[in-house]
């Protein structure tokens, strides 16, 4: 039997159960409100950050926001806030 990690067990029974990626422990959430404010849990930490754009770690993949004005609003170990004029939102792999 090929050994898996509890995330990505966690994963596929949330996909065979059908239930939603928000009750997934560990996977990042991302709400856009608008133009203006960016909220996102589970982050892994800000990688880069100016005024029009900033990358966070979420795991396997890499979170750019990009726009004008952008500010961090807010931060902890766990979640961030940003506003400004969001203009995208990229998921790099």
């Amino acid at each position: 039997m090929k050994r898996r990690n509890l995330t990505q067990l966690g994963l596929e029974a949330m996909e065979r159960l059908d239930l939603p990626g928000e009750l997934t422990p560990g996977v990042a959430h991302m709400e856009l409100t608008g133009q203006s404010r960016f909220f996102m849990a589970q982050h892994k930490g800000v990688l880069s950050y100016s005024t029009e754009a900033v990358e966070i770690a979420a795991g396997d993949f890499v979170v750019r926001v990009s726009g004008h004005e952008l500010q961090l609003l807010a931060m902890t170990e766990k979640e961030l806030r940003l506003g400004g004029m969001i203009e995208k939102v990229e998921l790099v792999v």
